[in-house]
């Protein structure tokens, strides 16, 4: 079912913020969270693996809804682990769905809930909350998709995916991944062709930005060949990703793609905080165009 974007017009224009993967699993992040000051004109974009596990994910839901004026998710994978504590029965669709309960409960944003199009500084901008999976398209052509775990293996890169998110009731990965994809360009595709979209996802859109220097061979947990130039496609004006934990901005054909996630304890300077880390979007100059 196609959902019609919504329109959000309180209060003045808004400054739309985001952060992925703060994996408050681990201690450190989770007790750096606490100290998150509030933004209460602000909107929140959380692009995925906040955390594993349903009862934590609740927790951060409930510290940070209060202090921003929206709170926006995307699952990433961590967040769909099947772990040992987690409902009994609970896993892929299900275990999505039961997540997706629990953000609204919080008053929370996701990808099944209409898109709303918020006013920005810059203009009116649809914001898109996808959730797309990956089909390990990301490979070099020579690697068979048959093959393609074996091939990382060899190098010790096999994501715990492989043994901790399940796809029920789907046959496979690849088979929820094209479901998801072509759900959300359905719903994109609805909307208004000339009303800038923010499309945010946890896994990177395009191939050229799964680049990872330290762990190569872990491209094809990273994403998939579907989305190749739906920026474009779309009208985008901005993509927000995580899953790499390379916080960066790429421009391509006009269009900002940034990745900003915080990492595990290692990956970020305790002593400058949680805040320091939350990224303002950038959207392309209105007017634009997206070649």
């Amino acid at each position: 079912m196609l959902l019609p974007p919504r329109l959000v017009t309180d209060g003045d224009p808004l400054r739309l913020l985001a952060l992925s993967d703060l994996h408050v699993s681990h201690a450190e992040n989770r007790e750096a969270l606490e100290s998150l000051p509030a933004c209460p004109d602000d909107w929140l974009i959380l692009a995925g693996d906040v955390t594993h596990g349903a009862q934590r994910l609740e927790a951060c839901f409930a510290r940070l809804t209060p202090k921003f004026r929206q709170v926006v998710w995307v699952p990433g994978n961590h967040e769909l682990w099947t772990i040992p504590d987690a409902p009994p029965g609970l896993r892929g669709v299900g275990l999505y769905e039961h997540l997706v309960g629990i953000a609204r409960n919080h008053g929370v944003l996701t990808p099944e809930d209409p898109y709303p199009v918020v006013e920005h500084r810059d203009g009116p901008v649809l914001l898109a909350p996808l959730f797309l999976l990956y089909d390990y398209s990301f490979r070099p052509a020579h690697v068979r998709r048959d093959e393609v775990v074996r091939w990382a293996r060899e190098t010790r890169a096999v994501c715990s995916d492989e043994v901790m998110l399940h796809p029920d009731p789907f046959p496979d990965r690849d088979s929820w991944c094209a479901a998801r994809c072509e759900d959300a360009a359905a719903r994109l595709a609805s909307a208004p062709a000339d009303l800038p979209k923010l499309l945010v996802n946890h896994y990177p859109l395009e191939e050229r930005h799964a680049v990872l220097p330290k762990i190569p061979r872990f491209t094809p947990w990273c994403g998939t060949r579907r989305t190749r130039g739906w920026h474009r496609r779309f009208n985008a004006c901005a993509v927000v990703y995580g899953h790499l934990h390379i916080r960066d901005t790429h421009w391509l054909d006009g269009v900002p793609f940034q990745e900003v996630s915080l990492g595990y304890p290692g990956q970020w300077d305790r002593r400058r905080g949680i805040a320091a880390y939350l990224r303002e979007v950038t959207l392309a100059p209105r007017g634009a165009t997206v070649r």
